[in-house]
């Protein structure tokens, strides 16, 4: 089935982004309408996950297709396995991480969406070699509306 408005792509047609160990799959990419968008997430145990951060346009869902990640929402931070979810609207602060024994996969779905191009972007920042370029990344995130987190104080 080809992809169009209405109706995702095949398995088989849709790329998957590698974020260093996390992976991405678009299955609808609603960035050009500025409409809803949905990908599937992987994260292996262990990860180096993207830092807490909040975004500016868009408010997330995230549904535990198998596995468990730790995810947290402004500061209230819980443990999902298969069947939970958690929301994080527009603004609120918000990370992930899997220290759990076997990889996670999560359906995310993000309204607006940000886009497939977002990851694209920092996938190609996390493969120009050497250390992450950490400023690069940052503009990146800025572009698209995500603000890093605050450290702790």
């Amino acid at each position: 089935m080809e992809a169009n408005r209405y109706y995702g792509a095949a398995a088989g047609e849709v790329d998957v982004i590698t974020l260093g160990q996390l992976q991405i799959r678009y299955l609808r990419d609603g960035a050009s309408e500025g409409r809803t968008g949905a990908f599937e997430m992987v994260v292996p145990p262990g990860s180096n996950v993207p830092p807490p951060h909040s975004h500016a346009h868009n408010e997330e869902y995230l549904y535990i297709l198998e596995g468990r990640l730790r995810y947290s929402v402004d500061g209230e931070s819980r443990d999902l396995g298969a069947g939970e979810s958690a929301f994080t609207p527009k603004g609120a602060v918000h990370g992930f991480s899997n220290p759990f024994p076997a990889a996670a996969r999560a359906l995310v779905v993000q309204s607006p969406d940000i886009g497939a191009q977002y990851f694209r972007d920092i996938a190609a920042v996390l493969s120009a070699g050497g250390p992450p370029d950490r400023a690069r990344l940052l503009r990146v995130m800025e572009h698209y509306g995500l603000r890093p987190a605050a450290p702790p104080a």
